[in-house]
């Protein structure tokens, strides 16, 4: 059997019995579970699948709220996946977090799915499903106003509920990043929203595809100084990695096996 037929085969059983991890999927096709990882990230890279723990999501069984957010979800995978991956390495059990309600963050949250005993504090509909699905996790939803594509909760209730917390780390993506107007957005209720967790938050950490750094969106809800560190991928120019490093910011450049990590 080729590794594209083996592949495929992979695909079919997933299809018909998604909760089938690693070890079993060896089993069934007669390779070692090296085999069957290589493959998964290969269908992964492709756009295929969604790795989980101890095994892989058909992308077409991931329901989500939104089919926007189903869109964004699917674009960019390797890039987000390797963002999340480096920076869940700053979460440790029983810490509080900050997320938003982006596709990015929650690929973050699916990096984190080994953590225990996380306090999360979230308007992401799916993201707040996903990890209570760990029960030490405590999560609350923030209340709100119910966006009209259903996948997030944001309004001046979230914001007087993130101002009286005292948060750990945030983790907040955007739409577009530059030197002059800092982390922007698209939706004014989203980006008031950021600017509410990032001034409760001790630590804030922004997870930032490179085809978004260079551009500029609606509003800016963060100047690049309140940052603490921002996780990109290897897509980055060199270019724009100088012209970051020298207004000071701490960059971590990720890519799916080696990862470098640079500072102003």
């Amino acid at each position: 059997m080729t590794s594209y037929e083996r592949r495929q085969s992979l695909l079919e059983i997933l299809r018909l019995q998604p909760d089938l991890h690693v070890p079993e999927l060896s089993a069934t096709l007669k390779v070692s579970q090296g085999t069957i990882r290589n493959d998964l990230d290969a269908l992964e890279a492709e756009g295929r699948l969604i790795r989980v723990h101890g095994g892989a999501v058909l992308n077409e069984q991931i329901q989500f709220q939104s089919r926007n957010f189903t869109t964004h979800f699917q674009e960019n995978i390797a890039s987000k996946k390797a963002i999340s991956r480096k920076a869940a390495e700053l979460v440790l059990d029983g810490d509080s977090l900050l997320l938003d309600a982006s596709t990015t963050i929650y690929y973050f949250a699916q990096a984190l799915q080994e953590r225990k005993r996380l306090r999360v504090i979230t308007n992401g509909i799916d993201t707040a499903q996903l990890l209570a699905q760990e029960p030490t996790n405590s999560v609350i939803l923030l209340g709100g106003v119910l966006d009209p594509e259903g996948s997030s909760v944001t309004g001046l209730l979230s914001e007087q509920i993130i101002k009286e917390l005292h948060i750990q780390k945030a983790f907040v993506s955007c739409s577009g990043l530059s030197i002059a107007r800092g982390l922007t957005e698209v939706h004014l209720d989203e980006a008031q929203l950021k600017r509410k967790a990032i001034e409760s938050a001790r630590e804030v950490n922004a997870l930032v595809g490179s085809t978004k750094i260079g551009k500029e969106d609606l509003t800016s809800f963060a100047r690049l100084e309140q940052i603490d560190q921002l996780f990109t991928d290897t897509g980055l120019t060199e270019e724009w990695s100088a012209r970051l490093r020298n207004v000071g910011v701490q960059l971590t450049l990720c890519e799916d096996s080696v990862l470098s990590t640079k500072f102003a």
